[in-house]
């Protein structure tokens, strides 16, 4: 059972914002050699081949390419995705009955707020990831198109697809993250419940409970994710959908190729989403301070 505590949505929202960028900042070279290994067949031999010829070709620069579509989306990413985890608390609480309304939340009902929290994030994921994608796997050989930057590679996709272009890889990501949401809050909520003691915020609990969310998540995600950023990096007409891709991807390289990325994708998980929640939490705190709450 978890004790939920009450947020108002402009504190969820703003707080999950900071949260986000701290992800960002810590976690993004790993996740360019993510998505370069799981974009490509047989270019890289591992995650360390794949570290060297990304800083020999393009330098370090090339670890943090496309960062600036993440940054900018990040904020209202994850203020979306924990303010609508709020959201899915209250929607849980509110099919119980009605002398239940103040009990622990389950986690069962934690899950269920997790795959809520993923549904409006997706407006915001699809293109930011789209653009993302497209920028970290330029110079591969399935690249053909070469953008400057984050606004060349927005114009770009917008004169070659409109919106719809945008928006390539939508079911992927929706598949990916529903049941990633619930598998990433659920695992966070109770190891966190697990280490802190008393009714404070616990940092040091906040950032192991934190990372290990995010190894159970892409733990869990990981084939879907390369089903997506796979449907967001090739030219149009490549692959009829989701299905198509993911049979295809299977044809080529079996269940293993499901799984490409899984090295970066691990060593990124745990520092990028332990340093999200406890940015989250850090500005909980400062919210609380400048409200005069504590």
């Amino acid at each position: 059972m978890v004790k939920r505590i009450e947020l108002d949505q402009l504190t969820a929202f703003v707080a999950g914002g900071c949260g986000g960028i701290s992800n960002v900042l810590v976690g993004y070279p790993f996740d360019t050699l993510k998505v370069k290994m799981q974009t490509t067949t047989n270019q890289y031999k591992n995650m360390a081949d794949c570290f060297k010829q990304t800083i020999a070709k393009q330098g370090v620069k090339g670890l943090y390419r496309g960062i600036t579509s993440p940054l900018l989306g990040v904020t209202p990413m994850w203020a979306l995705s924990f303010w609508s985890y709020e959201i899915g608390q209250r929607i849980a609480i509110a099919f119980r009955p009605s002398n239940e309304s103040h009990h622990p939340l389950t986690l069962a009902e934690i899950a269920f707020a997790g795959c809520c929290s993923s549904i409006p994030t997706t407006i915001v994921t699809t293109p930011m990831e789209r653009l993302k994608v497209i920028l970290q796997t330029q110079g591969q050989p399935n690249s053909v198109t070469q953008y400057r930057g984050m606004s060349d590679a927005l114009v770009g996709v917008l004169k070659e697809g409109g919106v719809k272009g945008l928006y390539r890889g939508t079911v992927a990501t929706l598949l990916r993250d529903v049941p990633g949401g619930a598998v990433y809050y659920a695992t966070y909520e109770y190891v966190y419940m697990k280490l802190k003691v008393g009714d404070t915020i616990s940092i040091p609990a906040a950032l192991f409970a934190g990372g290990m969310s995010g190894v159970a998540m892409w733990s869990v995600v990981l084939p879907m994710d390369v089903v997506k950023n796979r449907v967001q990096a090739s030219p149009a007409g490549t692959y009829k959908g989701v299905f198509d891709c993911a049979a295809k991807v299977l044809k080529e390289g079996g269940v293993p190729a499901l799984y490409k990325g899984f090295g970066p994708a691990m060593v990124r998980a745990f520092p990028a989403n332990a340093a999200g929640w406890a940015g989250r939490m850090g500005a909980l705190e400062l919210i609380r301070w400048v409200k005069g709450e504590q």
